[in-house]
């Protein structure tokens, strides 16, 4: 949309008087780049406008960095890439999924919420959802809606047994390495496994969670000495992919307010396949 300016204003209140929009969405609208006076791109609130000069809005642009695998009015779902942290921590002030999401939905007035992580080496399906409320209803009670966390994993050496499950308790030490460990010390544990492809050097696994603690399936898959490939952190001595080997495949939960199951998937990286060929 185009507006001719009529008499001397600062951009932002000429904003406000020519369109229906809220103040903090005019804001936004100027902050990603999407106001041009006589065709040059405006970020200041203040700058100054001249009778006569032409204020264009154009549309948000809704590209994001990470690839979205589905959106609907309370839900992001993304195929987060390996190397790309889920959030910002105390030591990281790197770009994160998180942060992708929320300037990419804050073009549209919306807001980002991170219900779940995967750690930064981990590549695959991440889901943030748009409102408080939905996040408060999924992070207070979160076993009770995820109804699938599926993982594929290469790991080292031929998996002998073809399925089977780990069932322990975890700790971390000071040094952030995660341990097993006894009931007073640590958090349940349970890791299901298949193998779905193997050679003398690797196996190709689907890996199921029933809970969701930090580092598990890495830990897991090392207390089996059969580590996930390029985990050094526990125990892995080879790197044939150049990256971790692991990959969230699938995440199913059932919506809180609608109370449909949703399933979402990403397809098993080429890099990981080929190893088996």
């Amino acid at each position: 949309m185009k507006y001719q300016v009529k008499e001397e204003t600062t951009l932002l209140e000429f904003l406000i008087q020519v369109t229906s929009k809220k103040k903090n969405d005019l804001k936004q609208l100027l902050k990603f780049k999407n106001v041009y006076v006589d065709g040059i791109v405006q970020t200041h609130v203040a700058y100054s406008l001249k009778v006569g000069q032409v204020v264009e809005i154009q549309k948000a642009s809704k590209q994001t960095p990470v690839p979205i695998i589905y959106e609907d009015k309370d839900l992001v779902v993304i195929d987060k890439p390996c190397g790309l942290l889920s959030e910002r921590t105390n030591q990281e002030n790197q770009k994160t999924a998180f942060s992708y999401i929320n300037t990419y939905l804050s073009q549209k007035g919306e807001k980002a919420y991170l219900v779940h992580r995967l750690d930064q080496y981990t590549s695959g399906v991440l889901m943030f959802v748009k409102s408080k409320k939905l996040y408060d209803l999924l992070t207070n009670d979160w076993n009770k809606y995820v109804k699938t966390r599926g993982y594929v994993a290469v790991v080292e050496g031929q998996v002998k047994k073809n399925k089977g499950t780990i069932e322990n308790y975890l700790g971390e030490s000071k040094t952030q390495v995660v341990h097993i460990t006894s009931k007073d010390k640590g958090k349940k544990a349970i890791t299901h496994y298949k193998v779905i492809k193997s050679n003398r050097k690797f196996s190709l696994l689907e890996v199921y969670l029933d809970t969701g603690r930090k580092n598990q399936i890495r830990v897991h898959m090392s207390s089996m000495h059969h580590p996930i490939v390029g985990d050094d952190k526990y125990g892995s001595k080879v790197n044939p992919l150049k990256r971790l080997g692991l990959h969230a495949h699938e995440f199913a939960f059932t919506h809180p307010l609608s109370g449909k199951v949703m399933r979402f998937v990403s397809k098993t990286p080429e890099t990981f396949e080929n190893l088996f060929k």
